[in-house]
């Protein structure tokens, strides 16, 4: 690899939840129709190049997944799934991310978008976590770290998440 693509592009949305240690995007790649392979390369070599040890993809579906593996970097599927599964999804999701970080990992978590659903996962893990004990300071925190405002579906998972919340 030679040149700019050596260093890949970070993928978009892009932003730091924890300073050097958790952060969150769009899908690698792109989502959707917008989605495509070459972009995606160029993002995966961006992400081991910031020295993230591993992806964990809160989508649906295994996209991306081979991607991952193919390029050497670690990957965890842990799906949210529909509504019913919510409390279970959740807590798959922060105990792992909560191994991983305590393991010193690097992690990237990603949806399809940076949307309600990642935003209020995350603002609820802050909570979940006991590293923002509030639910609204939380929920402020993640807007403005997102650049956008949290609506009723995010706020949902971040009330979840409090019930889920480690005691100290």
């Amino acid at each position: 690899m030679k040149g700019q693509w050596a260093k890949g592009m970070p993928p978009r949305h892009f932003a730091w939840v924890i300073k050097d240690r958790l952060a969150v995007c769009e899908r690698i790649g792109g989502y959707g129709p917008s989605h495509r392979r070459v972009r995606r390369a160029e993002e995966i070599v961006w992400v081991k190049a910031q020295g993230f040890t591993c992806v964990v993809s809160t989508l649906a579906s295994p996209h991306n997944l081979h991607a991952y593996d193919e390029s050497g970097l670690a990957a965890r599927h842990l799906p949210l799934g529909r509504r019913d599964e919510l409390v279970a999804g959740l807590e798959a999701v922060f105990v792992d991310v909560r191994g991983l970080l305590a393991g010193g990992e690097r992690v990237l978590v990603h949806d399809d978008d940076v949307g309600d659903r990642v935003q209020g996962l995350l603002a609820g893990y802050l909570v979940h976590a006991g590293l923002v004990p509030e639910q609204t300071r939380a929920i402020a925190m993640i807007e403005r770290l997102l650049h956008r405002p949290l609506g009723p579906p995010g706020r949902e998972l971040v009330a979840l998440a409090q019930r889920l919340a480690v005691q100290p």
